[in-house]
């Protein structure tokens, strides 16, 4: 019977077989055995060959020639070697085992790392790695796999996917550490001024473009800034106040919010009120605390004032007025009266003799209940032809008192 050879070449002797030779093939096995667990190759890369110029790396059954049964292998020279292509270097089939592969060629061209046939996983270094890779062969049957196992530099853990650390210590990026974005540039330093204020700073990735904090995930996502405890998040000023921008959806342009020049030694704060916005109000400042540059001001809503909303002319009687209105009464058709709401203080009222019958027909204004108009319960009659004038509303004490005599 024959002897058979593993995946990786090692010699199986038969029963009998190889009388008087036992030592010598025992010898070249060890051999064979200590070159597949630390042995070094360097091998040349082909210039030539199919797909994208191919070097095949061989088993040799019971030889200590087979490139594939080294567990250190430097891929193009010392030197190192230079090539002008991609290359694609090759692993038997069904060798289940590990190696170090170093990419020691120069050039900006890929180095793929792959079965010698079937579909299975590829490990290829990048035009700039020329470092080196740590590689698992699955050695499945006419589709062996070839799979990296990351490698990291010393103190540092370097993972792929999700990870979980439980009760570890990250340690960088340590303060003065630039993050790189993928060209190599620095996109932000952790830093400590010098009263050890600790300050992430982001740079903008060309000139004249802000840098952009930006949420994924969802189609809508918030992006919430959360100051602790007492804490509050400031906008700071450098050559200019410190402002806030709001834009537009196609942020083409928006609207700012500008802090006080430092000249102007402001250092005030507004209080939002509570409630919600209803239509004709406006927030204005209701009282303040403190004094100084210091103060708090306590905004609240209020009406608008200070308009009078004329309505079309009068003829109708009696009819009811509501505050805020003026109006055009004409009693060419005879004497009208004018019923007054239920007052509230600053109320207002306008009344016009349209027609200039007043002193035929007269207007007469009558009270909301006990309510008074010039201090008197009685109604107020006016009789003078073109007579106008504005009802305001005081207190209880006097009710409704006429704003030109």
């Amino acid at each position: 019977m024959a002897s058979t050879f593993t995946n990786l070449g090692v010699e199986l002797m038969a029963t009998g077989e190889n009388a008087g030779t036992w030592g010598t093939k025992t010898n070249a096995n060890l051999q064979l055995a200590e070159q597949l667990l630390g042995g070094f190759k360097i091998q040349t890369l082909n210039a030539a060959g199919s797909g994208a110029n191919t070097t095949a790396l061989a088993v040799e059954d019971g030889a200590l020639t087979g490139a594939a049964q080294n567990r250190v292998i430097i891929l193009g020279a010392v030197s190192p070697e230079a090539i002008t292509g991609n290359k694609v270097v090759t692993f038997p089939l069904l060798t289940e085992t590990f190696y170090f592969i170093k990419n020691s060629t120069s050039g900006a061209y890929t180095v793929q790392l792959k079965a010698v046939s079937g579909s299975g996983a590829t490990v290829t270094f990048s035009t700039t790695d020329k470092g080196y890779k740590l590689l698992y062969l699955d050695g499945v049957a006419t589709n062996t796999g070839v799979i990296e196992i990351p490698l990291a530099t010393a103190g540092t853990v370097t993972e792929t996917g999700t990870q979980t650390l439980t009760n570890k210590t990250l340690t960088s990026p340590k303060i003065g550490t630039s993050i790189l974005d993928t060209n190599g540039n620095e996109l932000a330093l952790l830093t400590a001024t010098s009263s050890a204020v600790n300050e992430f700073t982001i740079a903008n990735g060309a000139t004249g473009n802000a840098p952009r904090l930006s949420a994924t995930g969802e189609t809508n996502v918030d992006l919430d800034l959360l100051a602790k405890g007492t804490g509050h998040v400031t906008i700071r000023g450098d050559t200019n106040p410190g402002s806030i921008q709001l834009n537009c959806e196609q942020n083409s342009h928006g609207i700012k919010l500008t802090s006080p020049a430092h000249s102007a030694n402001q250092s005030y704060e507004l209080k939002f009120p509570t409630g919600n916005v209803t239509a004709d109000r406006f927030l204005k400042v209701a009282s303040v605390s403190g004094s100084g540059t210091t103060g708090i001001g306590q905004l609240s809503f209020s009406e608008v004032s200070g308009g009078t909303s004329w309505q079309s002319v009068q003829t109708s009687t009696p009819f009811t007025a509501v505050a805020g209105n003026g109006y055009f009464i004409n009693t060419t058709s005879g004497a009208i009266e004018m019923d007054l709401p239920a007052g509230s203080i600053g109320d207002e009222i306008s009344f016009i003799d349209y027609a200039g019958t007043f002193d035929t027909n007269a207007l007469t204004i009558d009270q909301n209940g006990t309510e008074k108009i010039l201090g008197s319960t009685d109604p107020l009659t006016v009789s003078v032809e073109r007579a106008a004038n504005t009802l305001v509303y005081t207190d209880g004490t006097q009710g409704w008192l006429l704003k030109n005599k």
